[in-house]
C-alpha cells in the first residue's frame, strides 16, 4: 500500500482517485480550493488543509487540475506541494498542460531531491471510471517504474514516452488527432444529411469500412442523438488546442487543420457551449450551415 496525495478530484480526478483506493492505497486530499470529496473521505481518504500538508504525508503526490496556472499554483504556492517535499518523493502531474512549462516545473521539483513525472491521460470520464485510461509519461525510467503500479490502477495503455515534458507533448498530439477526427465525422454527417441521406444509416455504413473509428462510433452517435452532456468539455479541448497552436508558433511550424477546428470550437463557445461535450463541435458547423442533422 502506498500513501498517495491526490489534488484535483473533479470529473476525471475523482474516479481516478477512487480506483487507487480500490487498489488498497491510502489517499490524502487537500481542501485549499474547497471541501474534499465526501465519497473519497467516506471510503477512507484523509482531508488536509493544503498541498504542503499532503506532500508531507504522502510518498506520491498526484495533481489533476484543469490547466497550467492551476498546476503552478498547487506546486509552488506558499503552502504548496514543493514546500512539503523531501528527497525521493514523487510528484506526478496528470493534468494536460504546457510541455514548456512542464519542463520548468520538473526542473524546480527535481532540484529539491524529489522526482517529477508528467503523466497526462486520455480516455475521458468513461476511461477514468473504468480504469482504462491511456497514460503518457515523461520522466526518468526508474521513477516511472516506481509509479507504474499506481498507473496500472488507473489505466491500461501506459507508455514512458521520454523525459520530462514528453508526456505532455504526446497528450497535445493526442488532442490534435482527436479534435480533427471529431471535425471530420461532424463534417461527413452534416454533408450526408444536407444531401438528403439518413445520417444514422450513413454512420452505420461507414462503421464497416476504412473510415471506421472510435470517434465515429461514440461521438458520431452523440451527434446523431444530440446527447452532448460532457465527457470532455469543449472549453478544455480548446485549452489543449491552444497549447498545440502556441507550441507550433514556438517551433515555427503551421497546423492549419488544428487552427480550423479551433475556430469551430470558438463558434460553439459563442453559442454558449463551452461546457458541451466536444462532440458538440457539430453544432458549430450546423450553425454556420443554418441546418441541423437532427431536425429532419
Amino acid at each position: 500500500m502506498a500513501k498517495i496525495g491526490f489534488i484535483g478530484t473533479g470529473i476525471m480526478g475523482e474516479p481516478m482517485a477512487a480506483n487507487l483506493q480500490k487498489a488498497g492505497h491510502q489517499l490524502f486530499l487537500s481542501e485549499h480550493y474547497g471541501k474534499a470529496s465526501e465519497a473519497l473521505v467516506a471510503a477512507g481518504a484523509v482531508a488536509l488543509a493544503n498541498p504542503q500538508q499532503v506532500a508531507q504525508e504522502a510518498e506520491f503526490i498526484i495533481v489533476m487540475v484543469p490547466d497550467t496556472p492551476q498546476v503552478d499554483d498547487v506546486l509552488f504556492r506558499a503552502d504548496g506541494i514543493a514546500a512539503g517535499l523531501s528527497p525521493n518523493k514523487v510528484v506526478i502531474d496528470m493534468s494536460s498542460i504546457s510541455p514548456t512549462a512542464t519542463k520548468a516545473f520538473a526542473a524546480k521539483i527535481n532540484a529539491t531531491g524529489a522526482q517529477y513525472l508528467d503523466a497526462p491521460v486520455s480516455g475521458g470520464e468513461v476511461g477514468a471510471k473504468a480504469g482504462t485510461l491511456s497514460i503518457m509519461v515523461g520522466g526518468e525510467p526508474q521513477t516511472f517504474e516506481r509509479a507504474l503500479p499506481l498507473f496500472q490502477s488507473m489505466g491500461k495503455n501506459i507508455t514512458l514516452v521520454g523525459g520530462n515534458g514528453d508526456g505532455q507533448t504526446a497528450k497535445v498530439a493526442n488532442q490534435i488527432i482527436v479534435a480533427l477526427n471529431i471535425q471530420a465525422v461532424a463534417e461527413a454527417l452534416l454533408f450526408a444529411s444536407k444531401n438528403g441521406a439518413d445520417p444514422a444509416k450513413v454512420r452505420e455504413a461507414l462503421m464497416g469500412g476504412f473510415a471506421s473509428s472510435k470517434i465515429l462510433e461514440v461521438h458520431g452517435e452523440r451527434m446523431i442523438k444530440g446527447t452532448f452532456d460532457p465527457g470532455f468539455r469543449i472549453n478544455l479541448h480548446q485549452k489543449d488546442l491552444n497549447l498545440a497552436l502556441a507550441g507550433a508558433k514556438e517551433l515555427g511550424i503551421n497546423l492549419p487543420n488544428t487552427a480550423g477546428t479551433q475556430q469551430v470550437f470558438s463558434t460553439c463557445v459563442g453559442l454558449g457551449g463551452g461546457n458541451w461535450d466536444h462532440s458538440a463541435l457539430i453544432k458549430g458547423l450546423e450553425h454556420m450551415a443554418n441546418f441541423s442533422i437532427r431536425d429532419k
